[in-house]
């Protein structure tokens, strides 16, 4: 089955996130062959052992958060037990809350699943907001919400998100004759993505022969729908896409841009897409923090230095994962005990300096390892401010159980079919019958 959007994307990208200063990790979690299905916890050595399940490359290893766990608590070994891609991760992850049995100490639940699992396992997982030390106020409210129940119990811990910006090549935007200081471009579109693809007019006229203004229409519907209050579904939980303005407005705008040849006809995240990034062929994406270590896992060596971060028209989420602690665990109080301190403030800080997963905690944006972020690729750009500015207007947003299948179906059966030809309403036909079908499923 095909990567879902965002929920597969994040798992191969993880897999090639950089360090914000000091370069790519570049090594996987796993082969991708276990589907979490087994618990090793129990005494190893007069110690107990702690098991978490994840998906991709979480970071929490890499960053030495576990070795510095140990040492701080003698009495504990922690072991991870990760699939590579969340696709093949969350299916197993619902049937063994299911059935009750199977799980991990600890399991991590992507965003795109995160409705799905507080609206129907909820009962099966611990109440995080009552654990020692756990606070609140240390995260953004939405992110909290998200995981948060209708009668207020939190049963995941967000680790990080995905605050957008758009990253830009500065040379291509000097040959096009557009401003390259982050300042003045976002100036160019600022708080309207009608303006971003007005850029892109002006671009095309001068921009370098056989190069796009924006990558993908993938990219740019997903950005444009992020930061929506409302797209797919209402806050009764009532299937909205298709009579919602908003996303009618996103799908339009982005197969006008695929019309006008402003976007690149591949497919994030897959080979032709990545050789788009190697070769130069386009100035401009919607970026999360994570997505600076793709760029330059993808990019040739002359590239460094090359691109910068500005402020996107507006603000939106694109990424982001939670811990939670199932209730029938081997470990339950000391694995609420860790999930409490892998996602503390001080720790997410670690993690973003490490591995760039962006903190969800706010009480971590203060920290030197984000106020004093760079990346490679960007420069002296202060991307941590930059991403720190835009997690604080990101919407609170409804995200409801079948997010995934309605942004896939609105992306990779609808609006890539306008650079192969496809109309505009074409494409939103085909979309909408695909998602409908797959829905009913």
């Amino acid at each position: 089955m095909r990567a879902r959007i965002r929920t597969a994307r994040k798992a191969m990208v993880v897999a090639a996130v950089a360090s914000l200063g000091a370069g790519l990790l570049a090594g996987c979690a796993d082969d991708g062959k276990d589907d979490g299905s087994g618990s090793s916890s129990g005494d190893s050595g007069g110690k107990t052992t702690i098991t978490l399940g994840l998906f991709g490359t979480m970071g929490f290893k890499e960053a030495g958060l576990y070795a510095e766990y140990e040492k701080l608590n003698p009495k504990i070994k922690i072991a991870e037990n990760v699939v590579e891609r969340n696709e093949n991760y969350y299916p197993a992850l619902l049937n063994h809350l299911t059935t009750n049995s199977g799980l991990q100490d600890v399991q991590a639940v992507e965003v795109g699943n995160i409705a799905e699992i507080v609206t129907t396992q909820s009962a099966k997982l611990e109440d995080l907001s009552k654990v020692s030390g756990v606070n609140k106020a240390d995260w953004l409210d939405w992110k909290w919400q998200q995981a948060t129940t209708k009668d207020g119990q939190t049963i995941g811990l967000g680790t990080d998100i995905g605050p957008m910006a758009i990253c830009y090549r500065k040379d291509l935007f000097k040959k096009a004759g557009l401003p390259t200081d982050r300042a003045e471009v976002g100036k160019l579109w600022a708080g309207d993505w009608k303006k971003f693809v007005d850029v892109g007019e002006r671009y095309k006229e001068k921009g370098p022969k056989g190069t796009t203004f924006m990558d993908s229409p993938g990219g740019l519907i997903n950005a444009v729908l992020s930061s929506e209050k409302e797209k797919f579904y209402d806050a009764s939980g009532k299937v909205v896409y298709k009579t919602n303005p908003a996303v009618k407005s996103a799908f339009d705008l982005t197969a006008e841009a695929a019309e006008k040849g402003l976007v690149g006809a591949q497919t994030q995240f897959q080979p032709a897409w990545d050789q788009t990034i190697a070769n130069n062929k386009f100035a401009a994406m919607a970026c999360p923090p994570w997505m600076l270590g793709y760029i330059k896992g993808k990019s040739q060596p002359d590239a460094k230095g090359k691109w910068d971060v500005a402020v996107a028209p507006k603000s939106g989420n694109w990424g982001g994962s939670f811990l939670a602690v199932p209730k029938n665990g081997k470990n339950v109080e000391e694995a609420k005990k860790l999930v409490a301190w892998l996602t503390a403030p001080e720790q997410q800080a670690k993690l973003f300096k490490v591995q760039g997963s962006f903190p969800s905690a706010q009480a971590a944006f203060d920290s030197p390892e984000v106020t004093g972020a760079k990346n490679d690729m960007t420069g002296d750009a202060p991307i941590g401010e930059i991403f720190a500015e835009a997690a604080q207007q990101i919407p609170v947003q409804v995200i409801g159980p079948k997010d995934q299948i309605i942004q896939q179906g609105l992306t990779d059966n609808g609006v890539i079919l306008v650079t192969k030809g496809k109309s505009a309403k074409e494409a939103w036909e085909t979309a909408t019958k695909t998602i409908d079908n797959n829905l009913d499923q």
